[in-house]
């Protein structure tokens, strides 16, 4: 295997690179106009001909380095596919397919499909019946259409293995020689690879012919763009605290954060949504449609936090993400180097927070002296910061209403609580203040007689979905130590005066039942669980279907909390709720005998 060095000048344009009229078109409209090192390196070894190794970090912007050659060289009314590109995941798949598509925008007649599992067969079979100059598939769907004759590889002219240590890694390596063997053998081959195990090395000295390796050699094998700091954490619940709070004070756009399991990722989403954030959970149990739908609204600005585990959030590159935050620390450093890449893409700079507790620190210390670079503790954020950081918040909500001007119905209420309560107009303001952080609705003169004394809505997913890119997800949320605050309706609370906390939930357990067309429903969680009326509300909205707005009054006791819903639920549906989880609990939700309140059906 020969290596070949090829200098870079400081001054190197895409101008300078030999491609097509139409791609460069394209790059000037897209914006690009100076190369990566790896782009700069590796364009004109695949406009050559020759076989290519590439070596380089995510981020560096390896889909360029093939994509754009690739374009200039084939010529669109030749009967395809001429090339074929192999990924480790469906999502990085789709992704190279759309870069190409872009790059490709100017160039007539060139089709390009991306094929992966987890889709139905009937829409990809119409795509390769159109014979597309470029394939980019997962290897075990490609397998599955050359297996049932509706992919012909014997016209194939450039390979294209993209990510292969991650192929390795995921156990397609076998599906990845076996697919080469059904490519003709003057063919051109690029391999992309952050890694050169000795298993790709071997495939590599097999199936490459004399190939030119570019190699671009950083000091660390982290990005440098992103600034790595720790926090420590005392067990799960402190963390999803700690990760509150930073979400709510640390200045960011979009945001990652990885977990290591599928149930982490999923609770991780609901306890955020329960808080007010746009956020959605990506992972394997997640159908395809969905996933791309979720990472397409992260791109959008309709979302704004995804929660990922690791396979679920290969490929992604979106511009808008500015931090990632490790919930769960990996166990080696080449997945911690891929999460941290996410936020730190082509020189973009990230920010990268680990989440540890105790037993986590020997992982963090093999993470440095891997990456050759040392995480920088932090403390969490202060109850002072979250504080001013919400005051500034509320001043700016209460702001905007008054510039918006359309209080006077609410001007006339005030006057006349004033003159009614003989008080001042500050000491007013700060008591409905009060009564809307403790949950209570606030009447209206133009309310039903019907109408739900709750807390304020939250919103259900749908309608975070559809609403503008950036919304107002400005809520209050108590997120402090949880142990010292099981309630919403006081700030801070010691463990001493529990008795008191317990005696007036026994003074509101005899409210009477409701009236009207509601009836109340215990549910087998509460403070004790650190449940609040926001995942009550969303677990609820989510599981049966139920929009907020039907959804009344919630009161969270010690060891079980109540619910008012509409007379009628159907049986099918309270048997759904029962199983429902909330902050680690089913609800095993029971009707209330209203003839005797402390009873339950």
């Amino acid at each position: 295997m020969s290596e070949q060095e090829i200098e870079q000048k400081n001054s190197v344009r895409f101008a300078d690179l030999s491609l097509s009229q139409p791609v460069q078109d394209a790059l000037v409209e897209i914006g690009y106009e100076t190369p990566s090192p790896i782009q700069a390196k590796a364009i004109p070894v695949v406009l050559s001909g020759r076989d290519l190794i590439g070596q380089a970090q995510t981020g560096t912007g390896k889909t360029a380095a093939f994509a754009l050659p690739l374009l200039s060289m084939l010529d669109p009314q030749d009967e395809g596919p001429k090339a074929i590109i192999l990924a480790p995941t469906r999502e990085l798949a789709l992704q190279v397919s759309e870069a190409i598509s872009n790059y490709g925008r100017n160039v007539k007649k060139l089709g390009v499909t991306a094929i992966y599992g987890g889709t139905d067969f009937t829409r990809q079979f119409r795509a390769l019946e159109r014979k597309p100059a470029i394939v980019v598939g997962t290897p075990g769907r490609i397998m599955d259409h050359i297996r049932r004759g509706s992919l012909d590889l014997s016209r194939i002219s450039h390979v294209i293995l993209d990510e292969a240590d991650e192929m390795l890694r995921m156990g397609f390596i076998e599906d990845v020689e076996w697919i080469l063997e059904h490519t003709p053998a003057d063919r051109q081959t690029a391999l992309f690879s952050a890694t050169m195990p000795p298993r790709i090395a071997a495939i590599a000295k097999k199936q490459l012919k004399d190939p030119v390796t570019v190699a671009i050699k950083t000091s660390t094998a982290t990005v440098s763009t992103v600034r790595q700091r720790f926090i420590k954490c005392n067990g799960m619940r402190h963390k999803i605290e700690v990760l509150g709070n930073l979400l709510e004070t640390e200045e960011r756009d979009a945001a990652i954060v990885f977990t290591r399991t599928k149930s982490a990722a999923s609770e991780i989403a609901d306890e955020l949504a329960g808080s007010g954030h746009s956020v959605e959970a990506i992972h394997g149990d997640i159908s395809q449609a969905k996933r791309e739908r979720a990472v397409s609204m992260l791109k959008e600005g309709k979302i704004d936090i995804l929660v990922a585990t690791d396979v679920a959030a290969r490929g992604l590159d979106v511009d808008r993400i500015s931090h990632v935050f490790n919930f769960d620390i990996p166990d080696d450093a080449e997945p911690y180097i891929h999460r941290i890449g996410r936020a730190g893409r082509a020189g973009r700079s990230g920010e990268a927070i680990l989440l540890l507790t105790k037993r986590d620190f020997r992982k963090l210390r093999n993470i440095e002296d891997t990456t050759r670079q040392q995480m920088q503790p932090m403390p969490p954020p202060s109850r002072e910061l979250i504080a001013q950081i919400r005051q500034t918040k509320l001043e700016k909500q209460i702001g905007e209403i008054i510039t918006e001007g359309k209080i006077s119905r609410e001007l006339t209420s005030v006057t006349d609580a004033l003159a009614g309560l003989e008080t001042d107009a500050e000491t007013l303001a700060a008591a409905l203040l009060k009564m809307l952080q403790a949950g209570k609705a606030l009447p209206s003169s133009s309310s039903s007689a019907a109408s739900f004394d709750r807390e304020p809505r939250r919103e259900s997913r749908d309608f975070r979905e559809s609403r503008g890119p950036r919304g107002d997800r400005d809520f209050d949320r108590d997120r402090g130590p949880r142990r010292e605050r099981p309630s919403r309706d006081r700030d801070f609370e010691s463990p001493r005066s529990r008795p008191e906390r317990a005696e007036r939930s026994e003074r509101r357990a005899e409210a009477p039942p409701p009236e009207g067309d509601i009836e109340r429903y215990r549910v087998e969680v509460g403070h004790n669980h650190q449940v609040k009326p926001g995942n009550i509300v969303g677990a609820i909205a989510n599981e049966a279907g139920l929009e907020a707005k039907f959804i009344g009054r919630i009161e969270i006791y010690d060891d079980h909390s109540t619910v008012d819903l509409p007379k009628g639920m159907p049986k099918e549906v309270l048997k759904m709720l029962k199983k429902a989880w909330v902050s680690g609990q089913q609800l095993q939700m029971s009707r209330v005998v209203e003839k005797r309140r402390n009873h339950f059906e």
